[in-house]
This record gives structure tokens, C-alpha cells and sequence, in this order.
């Protein structure tokens, strides 16, 4: 018994040291993890790791309103733990939220809390990881979104019309009303989840065909909101078997009327399968310290990027004419950065309407229809000019 209490008391000494290392050790446990809630006892063979979460302000929101209340918006850490069985993989986030905010079909301008957890299709190189903000051209992300809202008939593509018909337009009653109702609550989604497959802004598609299986489910209690999405390590969309692989996850506020892209969201997170190989090359990409002189990549930034992007006190720039770069380290690789200023063209962020802002286009078409960046590349520079940028850059993020 003292040996096994001392084999346990080890494994959860080196568990929770792992958690703090950068990354999310994924802890395989026997049984089935495919249909996983937040109250699960399996949940406890697992550490929580914590990730942190920034506003995202690469692009400004267009509603007033929500954009004074999240103006002074900070960092936010949240927790996570990731567990699998060999088939499945299960994940749970906890975060605190003051209040409980629930979308309800009485109103569009109530916002319900939500959250999501976003896996790049192809993670071989670090170096060319889709863009966090739903993925970009050539590189798609498979996005899953739970939100908390009130029961919602929706079609169920079984061409049923009857049961989405208001029950005071049905010629029916008493006991007959009843089944009517008791039919529809048994038909209608308790909460609202979707899957995604994404090449960027405008271009997220809904998985309907049943290829991608998962599950999520959101509960509150005491302030804190946990969530659970549990899908398989591998479909036709997704293959997260290979030892390691990258995660993104964001949380919206329904209280701060956040929604679509305004939200806070993590950069690419790694993810260790627990007892399967491989993988090592993508977490220390992912996890390596950036090195550059902070003080000379701000001087650089000064003379060859504030004149397009707002960014810490650099507010010369006219507004709309390219992204906010104020939270670029929070949500961005270092990776990303750099690749952004060798060759803009790589990941080209679509930005604003370009009726609303035709002097402010990000791209232009080439004849083959492709986007090019309004950027042009500072491939020119010298290695350590480069990351001097980078390093500065990735120190751009809020405080919590």
C-alpha cells in the first residue's frame, strides 16, 4: 500500500510540474472519455494547466456599445485539462465569469457565454500554423463552438415543419397541446454547438455530413463556467493521434455583449498525448522563449511599421488601414511575427468590409484571384533586425 501511495504521489508530482512547463499533457485513462461532463470523476487522473487568454483587437468591432464596455478589457487565465483513451480525446476549461449570461430566443441583443477550442488541420511545421483568427487561405482549422443559450428548435434536416410551427398557431389543445409540446422540448437542442472547418474570416463552414464527432456541454456553478468538448483523435477532418498537436481556445462574455470576434482567445497552445511518441520538434517550437533586443525591435517597429499599425501609445496611423497589433504576442507565434514581415503574403488577414473602407484595403487580387498583401515584405532586413522585431512584438499583449 506505502509503495503504491508513493507511485501515485510521484506521478501526480510529475504531472502537475508538467502542466507548468508551457503545455498540456493529455493523460491517458481506461474506460471511454467520448461523452465526458464537467462533473466527471475521470477528470481527477489529470492536472489543470493554465492558459492565458487576450482580447482580441487585431480588428475593431463594429457595435459602439460593446466596444466601450470592452475597451479596458485584460488578459484572463483559464484552466484546462486534457485527457484520452486511444480513440477519443476529451478536454476540460474552467474559467470564472461574475455573471451567468444565456442567449434566449426573446431577444437579439442578449448574448449568451460561450467558449471554443480551435485544432489547425495541418500542424507538421510550426513554423506555417494557420492564422489564430479562424484559420487562412491553404491552412484550415477545425473550430468547435458551445455557447450557453435556452432550448432552441432548429431544422434537423429530416424536412420537419410541424414541430417548428408556435404552438398557438397549432389547432390543437388540452392533452393534445401537451404531446405537442412534450414533442418538440424532446427534439429541440438543449445547448447550442456547432463544428466549423475554416480558411479564414468569411469562410467558416458548418460540418454537417457526421465525419467530425464531438461533444460539448457547459455548466455554472459559484462564478465559474466549465466546459467539455470531447471528440475523436482522428477523422476525416483531423488527425490528433501523432503524439503532439497545437489547440486555440477562446471565451466570450454575454454580459459584455461579446460575440463572433470579440472575445479573448490564446495562441496556439501544444498538447502531449501522454505514452505516445513524437511530437518534440512542435512543443519546443511552441514553447522556446523568443530571443531579440525588445529595446531596438521597438525602435524598428517606430520607423518601419507605425506608420500602418497602432500598437502600445503608436497611434499615428489612420484607423481601419491594417491590424491592431496592440495583443499581437498574446495570440500570435513567434513564428506567425516573423513570417508576417518576411513575406506578408503567406497568411493574408482579409480585415474590414472594403466598401465600408476602400481606402483602407488590406489585399488586392492578382489575376489569378489570389489576395496580396498592401504589405510589402521586409525580407530585406538583416536576421537580427528581424527578430529584434519579433521580440519586441511578442512582448505586446495585456497585463491581467
Amino acid at each position: 500500500m506505502k509503495k503504491f501511495i508513493k507511485i501515485a504521489l510521484f506521478w501526480a508530482f510529475l504531472l502537475s510540474s508538467l502542466s507548468a512547463s508551457g503545455y498540456v499533457n493529455a493523460v491517458k485513462v481506461p474506460g471511454n472519455v467520448a461523452h465526458l461532463t464537467p462533473e466527471s470523476k475521470a477528470w481527477l487522473s489529470a492536472s489543470f494547466s493554465e492558459v492565458t487568454l487576450y482580447p482580441q483587437t487585431a480588428l475593431k468591432f463594429f457595435d459602439k456599445t460593446a466596444n466601450e464596455m470592452n475597451a479596458n478589457n485584460k488578459a484572463k487565465k483559464v484552466k484546462i485539462k486534457a485527457l484520452y483513451d486511444g480513440s477519443n480525446l476529451a478536454f476540460l476549461i474552467q474559467w470564472n465569469d461574475a455573471t451567468k449570461s444565456v442567449q434566449t430566443k426573446e431577444s437579439t441583443t442578449v448574448y449568451g457565454d460561450g467558449f471554443a477550442f480551435q485544432f489547425p488541420q495541418n500542424y507538421s511545421d510550426a513554423k506555417e500554423l494557420p492564422y489564430i483568427g479562424m484559420g487562412s487561405a491553404k491552412r484550415a482549422v477545425i473550430v468547435h463552438l458551445a455557447k450557453a443559450t435556452e432550448g432552441v428548435y432548429e431544422p434537423n434536416g429530416e424536412a420537419d415543419v410541424y414541430h417548428q410551427v408556435n404552438k398557438g398557431n397549432q389547432n390543437l389543445y388540452n392533452e393534445e397541446l401537451k404531446a405537442y409540446e412534450q414533442a418538440v422540448a424532446q427534439k429541440m437542442q438543449k445547448q447550442y454547438q456547432r463544428d466549423f472547418i475554416s480558411e479564414g474570416f468569411r469562410s467558416m463552414t458548418q460540418i454537417r455530413d457526421n465525419a467530425n464527432q464531438a461533444f460539448m456541454q457547459m455548466s455554472y456553478k459559484d462564478g465559474f463556467w466549465r466546459g467539455v468538448l470531447s471528440r475523436t483523435l482522428k477523422d476525416t477532418y483531423l488527425d490528433l493521434s501523432k503524439g503532439a498537436f497545437p489547440v486555440a481556445i477562446a471565451v466570450w462574455d454575454g454580459e459584455k455583449k461579446n460575440r463572433d470576434g470579440l472575445k479573448l482567445l490564446s495562441s496556439w497552445i501544444p498538447v502531449k498525448l501522454v505514452g505516445i511518441s513524437g511530437g518534440d520538434k512542435l512543443i519546443e517550437d511552441l514553447t522556446t522563449p523568443v530571443s531579440g533586443d525588445v529595446a531596438n525591435g521597438e525602435k524598428l517597429a517606430v520607423e518601419n511599421c507605425a506608420a500602418c499599425h497602432h500598437y502600445k501609445d503608436q497611434k499615428i496611423a489612420p484607423d481601419f488601414m491594417a491590424p491592431n497589433l496592440s495583443n499581437i504576442g498574446g495570440y500570435a507565434t513567434k513564428e506567425y511575427i516573423k513570417e508576417s514581415i518576411e513575406n506578408p503574403n503567406a497568411v493574408v488577414v482579409p480585415g474590414y468590409n472594403i466598401k465600408a473602407h476602400p481606402n483602407s484595403a488590406w489585399y488586392s487580387l492578382d489575376e489569378q484571384g489570389q489576395r496580396v498583401s498592401t504589405m510589402p515584405a521586409y525580407d530585406w532586413m538583416d536576421e537580427k533586425s528581424k527578430n529584434d522585431l519579433v521580440a519586441f512584438f511578442s512582448s505586446m499583449k495585456e497585463e491581467e
